[in-house]
């Protein structure tokens, strides 16, 4: 789809207002492979595995790519388990997360980096409790300078763009950041070894940190406090057969005026390797609530996970885009410290 000029502007201007006022709400970084970014959905995630020490994953997402102001976000991960005691079942999950979206023509680019630690206690031979934390400090940048605005069009009927015209707004690289916290809890249940259910709660942004491009000294204007995000996940694990599991889930989250819920399945299904070392196709079905249809598919060899999904936009921006919504890709390896410890542990939860 070709988009006009008057278009384009209003898609530019928008990306910049977005930022740059006190009453809109910036995007906040998400991923429809929310199942596939632990520590994002929930601090109280960091260190959360059954049969393995370590995680490491990345994330791509490309969003509205149809549109002046696609959305292009990254995400790299790792956590570990730490300080187990004898029995395996109470440890100490560390881990740190990277994430940076860019967006439009201004190159509207927001960097976290994150550190996240929890703690999980086994509370009977069948449930665990978790409890996480995270500290994150966000940047943000705008070129200004590679923005247009309504000023800058002249003549009888605004059909000349003159970019050297004065627009009376910020030129260069404008930056701000901030320090973020979030805490989360998770409550899991596991009565036989081919059931799993958790449920859990987060708060991003509880400190409410302010952002702004703006100097507010010098301007005498406010900077965007940031709102408080609750957010609510419940999944569950059940082995259908020995070649069949599923894995429902659904994620919500409220910020401000802003809501989003998605849910849906993931299946795998084994075709290959031994009990330990098994291959299998991952397919899934996923519904963002009057935005996307969502699509996923992949494989875990063993250890590694890689998968890839897509947005099929039903909501009303979907002629502007094609239906087009976005594409992800993510991969994930689990692993071992080495053997020790591997036979002795007695927890009673399939692998999640």
């Amino acid at each position: 789809m070709k988009f006009n000029a008057s278009k384009r502007l209003f898609f530019t201007a928008a990306t910049a207002a977005l930022f740059c006022s006190n009453q809109v709400h910036a995007q906040g970084m998400h991923f429809s492979q929310y199942y596939n970014a632990p520590m994002l959905v929930n601090p109280a995630n960091t260190g959360l595995m059954s049969d393995n020490d370590y995680r490491l994953g990345a994330n791509y997402r490309n969003q509205w790519a149809n549109l002046p102001v696609p959305y292009n976000t990254i995400s790299a991960y790792a956590d570990f388990q730490l300080m187990r005691n004898a029995n395996y079942n109470n440890w100490m999950g560390l881990g740190v997360s990277f994430f940076n979206d860019k967006a439009g023509d201004g190159v509207l680019s927001n960097t976290r980096i994150e550190g996240n630690i929890a703690y999980h206690v086994m509370t009977s031979d069948y449930s665990m409790i978790s409890a996480g934390v995270s500290v994150a400090n966000a940047a943000r940048s705008l070129n200004f300078n590679k923005l247009t605005y309504n000023s800058q069009w002249v003549g009888r009927n605004g059909v000349t763009f003159d970019p050297q015209l004065n627009s009376n707004e910020p030129v260069g690289i404008l930056k701000t950041n901030f320090f973020d916290v979030s805490a989360g809890i998770n409550y899991a249940t596991f009565p036989t070894e081919a059931t799993y259910l958790r449920i859990g709660v987060s708060v991003a942004h509880i400190n409410q940190a302010e952002e702004s491009f703006y100097d507010a000294d010098t301007l005498q204007v406010a900077g965007n406090k940031i709102g408080i995000r609750p957010s609510a996940n419940a999944d569950a694990i059940i082995n259908w057969s020995e070649s069949l599991t599923f894995n429902p889930s659904v994620y919500y989250t409220l910020q401000k005026n802003a809501s989003q819920i998605v849910f849906g399945s993931l299946g795998m299904i084994y075709v290959g390797g031994q009990r330990d070392h098994k291959t299998e196709l991952i397919v899934g079905a996923f519904y963002r609530w009057d935005d996307a249809v969502i699509g996923a598919l992949g494989m875990q060899f063993n250890s590694v996970r890689i998968m890839t999904s897509y947005d099929y936009t039903i909501s009303s921006l979907g002629k502007d885009n094609n239906n087009f919504g976005a594409i992800e890709f993510s991969v994930s390896y689990m692993g071992m410290y080495g053997n020790m410890g591997r036979s002795g542990r007695t927890i009673n939860c399939p692998r999640f």
